[in-house]
């Protein structure tokens, strides 16, 4: 049961490589292959085109355009289309956002302090918020600080 099994064209593998899939998101238009640099939503609710830069993740109900695509967009008739500014260039997190995800880092390393009786971390403040009693790994166990 543990060998892989075989077909007509010999073993069958777990995993087939492919030079089709990209890490580079595609024009949703049927046959066009270029690389997307705009994202087209639809607000039914306005009657609206919003043409606009690529969105981060690929949604559902969102198209991915090329550049002559978003050029050449036309909404139907009674719709209005609003185009925001396309950045040409890929983006690049900037100086701050890197910074910024190195304070993070720095920040989850670094030990908690725990106060001298039992091993319990020593509570922030006495502002009404509730303390850390217990930690198990990324759970913690809160007191109310009404208790």
């Amino acid at each position: 049961m543990g060998e892989p099994r075989e077909s007509r064209r010999g073993p069958l593998k777990s995993a087939v490589p492919s030079n089709v899939v990209s890490p580079v998101r595609r024009c949703s238009r049927t046959a066009c292959g270029r690389p997307a640099v705009a994202t087209l939503t639809y607000v039914y609710a306005d009657s609206t085109a919003v043409l606009g830069p690529l969105a981060t993740y690929a949604e559902p109900h969102c198209y991915d355009l090329c550049a002559q695509h978003s050029e050449r967009l036309t909404a139907p008739r009674g719709w209005e289309v609003v185009r925001l500014a396309i950045d040409p260039g890929p983006a690049r997190p900037s100086g701050d956002d890197l910074e910024a995800l190195a304070n993070a880092v720095r920040e989850a390393a670094r030990p908690q302090e725990r106060a001298a009786g039992g091993g319990t971390p020593a509570p922030s403040g006495r502002d009404g918020h509730p303390m850390e009693v217990a930690r198990r790994g990324h759970l913690r166990v809160l007191r109310s600080p009404d208790s």
